[in-house]
């Protein structure tokens, strides 16, 4: 059975290449799975030859990246800069064999998890989450 990503993927390209836009998945709605599916299908092997350390140490520089781009202003900077975040802790995630999607869904479950509200009525000078 081919996974859901791969068969938006593959049904994009066939529909792209007819149009000859080369960004099949561009735009696509995926699931937090389908996404982590992909960057394990594209980078898990470079990424666990980096390792843990290595990885994380990459995210951290890109979470760095989505500050200075924040500064900016610039919604194209931004949007990409969550990009690289989101990836990098998606291959995080794979390396260290959590599936993100379920961890999200185990902790915020609708409400917040220390509070248990929804919204949250934690005070603003605690950390909520």
């Amino acid at each position: 059975m081919t996974p859901p990503l791969l068969g938006a993927y593959t049904q994009s390209k066939k529909i792209l290449e007819t149009t000859n836009n080369v960004e099949p998945l561009r735009g696509l709605k995926v699931h937090i799975h389908e996404f982590q599916n992909m960057m394990r299908q594209i980078y898990f092997h470079r990424d666990s030859e980096r390792g843990t350390t290595g990885t994380y140490k990459w995210l951290v520089d890109e979470v760095k990246e989505l500050e200075e781009a924040i500064g900016t202003q610039d919604a194209k900077a931004i949007m990409d800069e969550f990009a690289d975040v989101l990836a990098w802790l998606a291959s995080l995630a794979n390396i260290v064999d959590i599936d993100l999607e379920k961890a999200a869904t185990w902790k915020y479950d609708g409400t917040c998890p220390k509070c248990h509200k929804s919204p949250c009525q934690c005070s603003l000078l605690s950390k909520a989450h």
